[in-house]
């Protein structure tokens, strides 16, 4: 089939890892189910430009979001270039179809109060666990707060992968593009501490119980049950707390090219939606930089 042509090519020629290559998969099966379903179509080499069409707004009417959409327009319009490239085809049925317009959604960090509120009553939560549990929870959540990774990228996180000598661990990120990302002496000590309690031999770092690499509905669950201990905030997950590194940073002095470079961005574009400033800092700079500003006053008093 030219899908599974598609997929060896997105694996072999443009060396995507196995996840981005699943996400392609399952866009792709979607799209096919619909033609199926709704159009009786089924090879979806075959979809015209009024299929398409008709696809993208089924997935509105599901109320999917716009970037998950834009995600899957994605998918099959590299799907279709492959086939012009291999001259499967001669016409491309994605042609003016245009990614939806994003609406603008302010993530509002958590602060840092909170962060350490959590911080310090992790030893109340949770007393039927096991100290290994224990241990291991609570280093996921200063994982991802302390380096910004993402969820997938944790799990997949190794053994191998973290340099104590260095302080730095190696992530290997989106389409296998691989940074390093250093880590605090707290950090470090923390992670000795989880190794020394971890008595499987597995490679990947975060396991359960029953020395198996941990799943990303447990990771997700995991963030969410702990976060909802300290704030009232709707969106309680992994991202957030990538959200609200960034966000630290950035507040705390950090350049926005170097936080790009830490969350494995490929452009300061995609890095922006991560800054966030409250009305204090929008005074603080005013009062610091306009002619005007409270620190002139005070200078001429």
């Amino acid at each position: 089939m030219l899908k599974n042509k598609f997929l060896d090519y997105l694996l072999l020629e443009k060396n995507y890892s196995l996840l981005t290559i699943q996400c392609y998969k399952k866009d792709l099966e979607e799209l096919e189910f619909f033609l199926l379903q709704t159009e009786d179509v089924s090879d979806i080499e075959k979809s015209t430009n009024r299929q398409l069409r008709n696809f993208i707004i089924h997935l509105s009417q599901k109320k999917i979001s716009e970037k998950t959409i834009n995600r899957k327009i994605s998918s099959i319009r590299s799907f279709f270039k492959f086939l012009l490239k291999t001259s499967s085809l001669e016409v491309n049925p994605t042609l003016n179809i245009k990614n939806l317009k994003l609406r603008q959604q302010v993530l509002v960090p958590y602060s840092e109060d909170e962060i350490k509120i959590l911080e310090n009553t992790f030893i109340d939560i949770d007393q039927t666990l096991s100290e290994f549990e224990k241990t291991r929870n609570q280093l996921i959540f200063e994982i991802f707060y302390q380096t910004g990774i993402r969820r997938m990228e944790l799990i997949n996180l190794k053994i191998s992968e973290i340099d104590f000598y260095e302080c730095t661990i190696r992530i290997i990120g989106k389409r296998n593009k691989e940074r390093q990302i250093p880590i605090t002496d707290n950090l470090k000590e923390k992670l000795n501490q989880y190794i020394s309690l971890k008595e499987d031999n597995h490679e990947y770092l975060f396991t359960n119980n029953k020395g198996e690499i941990l799943k990303e509905k447990f990771v997700y669950n995991l963030i969410n049950k702990y976060l909802s201990k300290v704030t009232s905030k709707q969106k309680k997950s992994p991202h957030m707390l990538r959200h609200t590194f960034a966000s630290h940073l950035l507040h705390n002095g950090a350049e926005l090219n170097s936080i790009k470079e830490i969350l494995g961005h490929s452009s300061l574009a995609a890095t922006q939606i991560y800054t966030h400033s409250n009305i204090d800092d929008l005074k603080k700079i005013f009062n610091q930089s306009h002619p005007y500003g409270h620190k002139k006053e005070e200078n001429e008093n």
